[in-house]
């Protein structure tokens, strides 16, 4: 039997469905992988790197229910042009599987299916898509195309989830013209908003993803190992140096160096980062000879650089050096419509781990995360769906499963509907937020004051 290749992802709502295609597809693919809905759609692209997608027209969503296929089958052909969608509906409707050609879709299957004609359908769809991306349909390996080539260096598990906002879409179509470059790139952003992983994304679809990209936390090294770190020392230039050591500049020659934090580089020490960039090349702690470096800089920073550099803290020539291409990652709070998602790719991933028979979160559990304030952003919202997979009982997570001091729910929520233990810490939440405030965590709880002091008085605050 000729060797299976191909990778199919099936989308679709119904488990017998998805039940019967994981047998039947893996007898003619290397590999198969099934969701039940496009709710996940985007980050599973990303991740499982399929050659087809067999795509169900109907989901049971409120958002343009019954044209769902057709929405995701151009969204689908816009980001990965180069993957193919195979259309599955119940209903021989040819208007719209007319429509869903117009949209890019390779072909049409109605349900119920004929297994010989689906098998035929997905490996023509299959060979086309390998043609794509130069490979022929006796060739093996991972595609690069479009997803970007893997990092040289390994990956964490965290990868970058784009969503659907316009910020991130914004950044997405910035990241397309400059990752083939070397142009340095200043990644900002707060805490938790993703900026190394967007570092490693950037390095993957690069020209130099086969070299390493080696990534340093300049705010955690020591002055006085400042310079051996990043750009090595010869044997015997100070005690303890017993052997040649080789600095990150030098690890990261044909690759990319990520300097992350690197608004916390002391300001006499910035001098020494700047050489090194404007000369490209380095010369070891001890030694004289400079070596020549041939790396891509991508530099991180929580920090206002530019505030930074008003009050004198950080070089203006630096600031320009690192800064040819600026990318400011958003918090999570002005991406909203990203957080259930994203929340929906944790939990995926949690559930696996923890084996939990999770599936999905409920509709009272995604309002409250989407009206989070996520002050540690992605990062924290990881967290307290980690948390809150590993306590639940349910094939779903509710509200009750989620801690609230973790979903940091916001300032403004009001007191009212809600029970006792809820109301005591959501009032103790806000006269802490406000510095004891009576006025200011009043309004900031929609009641009046004489309220605000008898709920104080209820529970002894």
């Amino acid at each position: 039997m000729a060797s299976k290749i191909g990778k199919i992802l099936v989308v679709d709502d119904n488990l017998g469905i998805r039940r019967a295609l994981e047998i039947l597809l893996p007898l003619h693919f290397a590999e198969v992988k099934t969701i039940p809905s496009p709710s996940t759609l985007v980050s599973t692209l990303e991740q499982f790197r399929p050659d087809v997608v067999l795509l169900d027209m109907n989901f049971y969503t409120s958002i343009n229910t019954g044209n769902e296929g057709l929405y995701w089958a151009g969204e689908l052909k816009k980001m990965v042009p180069e993957v193919e969608v195979v259309l599955f509906t119940a209903y021989a409707d040819i208007a719209l599987a007319v429509e869903g050609m117009k949209r890019g879709a390779f072909d049409f299957i109605v349900k119920p299916w004929d297994n010989d004609k689906l098998i035929e359908v997905l490996k023509a769809a299959r060979d086309k898509a390998l043609k794509a991306m130069g490979r022929d349909s006796s060739a093996k390996g991972l595609r690069t195309a479009e997803y970007g080539p893997s990092c040289h260096s390994e990956r964490s598990e965290e990868s970058l989830f784009w969503g659907s906002s316009k910020p991130m879409a914004a950044i997405r179509k910035t990241l397309d013209k400059i990752a083939p470059t070397d142009a340095t790139v200043l990644i900002t952003g707060e805490n938790g908003t993703g900026k190394d992983v967007l570092a490693r994304e950037i390095h993957a679809r690069s020209l130099r993803s086969e070299k390493p990209m080696v990534a340093v936390d300049a705010g955690a090294i020591t002055e006085t190992l400042f310079e051996s770190e990043l750009f090595g020392h010869v044997k015997g230039a100070f005690t303890d140096a017993h052997t040649d050591h080789i600095g990150k500049f030098e690890q990261a020659d044909g690759g990319t160096l990520f300097l992350d934090e690197i608004g916390n580089i002391p300001l006499h020490l910035q001098a020494k980062l700047l050489r090194a960039i404007q000369n490209r090349s380095i010369v070891r702690v001890g030694g004289n000879e400079a070596k020549p470096i041939n790396i891509r800089l991508i530099c991180a920073t929580n920090m206002d650089l530019e505030k930074l550099v008003r009050e004198g803290r950080f070089r203006e020539d630096l600031y320009y050096r690192i800064n040819t291409v600026h990318i400011n990652l958003p918090p999570l709070r002005e991406r909203k419509e990203d957080i259930v998602p994203l929340a929906q790719m944790f939990l995926e991933r949690f559930a696996e781990k923890y084996h939990r028979p999770l599936t999905g979160i409920a509709p009272d559990a995604a309002a409250m995360l989407t009206e989070g304030r996520w002050s540690g952003n992605i990062r924290e919202l990881q967290n307290c769906i980690e948390k809150a997979v590993i306590l639940s009982d349910g094939n779903e997570l509710t509200a009750k499963d989620i801690q609230l001091e973790q979903a940091a729910k916001p300032v403004g929520t009001t007191i009212k509907a809600v029970s006792e233990a809820e109301e005591e810490r959501i009032v103790r939440q806000a006269m802490d937020r406000t510095d004891g405030n009576i006025s200011a965590a009043a309004k900031m709880l929609g009641v009046s004051r004489p309220t605000l002091y008898a709920k104080l008085k209820k529970y002894g605050l």
